[in-house]
């Protein structure tokens, strides 16, 4: 296999980064398009009490073992599959399933602070800055957490007061300046989806 076109999905929590990437893997086909999510590389934080868990910055750079990531996309250039993690958004903490994920010819890697590393970004051949309303971002996190990973409308908005929102300032926003492209229609527009292939399939003609 050649090398593999590497495509960095970034933006804030809620702005569809996932959908995104998802809706580009089912266009090209699994065989084609692997997705590696910054958010199951989260740290294992065992050692801490539920309660010590539930008050982390999970926002911050630091909470994230980035350096497994590049691990995995190191050993996916290299042809070679990944048991990627899982993580339980209830628990804060890994889950002991993993993700298998093989080497294709298009791997995506999205996430909220995938722009902040500069070892993540000098592999990407196309980089794509989600950017969404922070009321729709908040609103689509709100039903997000709240339906599918068991959280309180008290949790989620206390958390997105005090780290997601000032994270995403710190950190996330200023990356949107390593971009190649602003989609700022969200990620579950066909546009975005279409955009996205169209430069894939450029570059791979034998994925038209």
């Amino acid at each position: 296999m050649n090398k593999p076109i590497i495509i960095g999905i970034a933006g804030p929590s809620g702005s569809g980064k996932s959908v995104l990437s998802t809706r580009v893997q089912e266009s090209l086909g699994r065989s084609r398009c692997s997705i590696i999510a910054e958010d199951a590389y989260y740290r294992n934080l065992t050692h801490l009490s539920f309660e010590e868990r539930c008050a982390v910055n999970y926002d911050h750079p630091d909470t994230f073992e980035h350096e497994l990531m590049e691990e995995h996309l190191a050993e996916l250039l290299a042809g070679r599959s990944v048991d990627a993690p899982s993580y339980d958004y209830a628990k804060h903490l890994r889950a002991s399933e993993v993700q298998h994920v093989e080497p294709t010819p298009v791997i995506i890697v999205e996430g909220i602070l995938i722009f902040h590393l500069a070892e993540l970004r000098q592999r990407m051949d196309l980089k794509v800055f989600v950017d969404v309303a922070a009321d729709v971002c908040l609103v689509r996190r709100i039903f997000r957490d709240t339906q599918e990973r068991g959280r309180t409308m008290e949790s989620v908005l206390n958390q997105y007061l005090q780290t997601v929102r000032p994270m995403a300032q710190q950190y996330v926003i200023p990356s949107m300046g390593f971009a190649d492209v602003k989609i700022s229609h969200g990620g579950a527009s066909d546009e975005a989806r279409d955009l996205l292939c169209g430069f894939i399939k450029a570059r791979l003609p034998e994925l038209a």
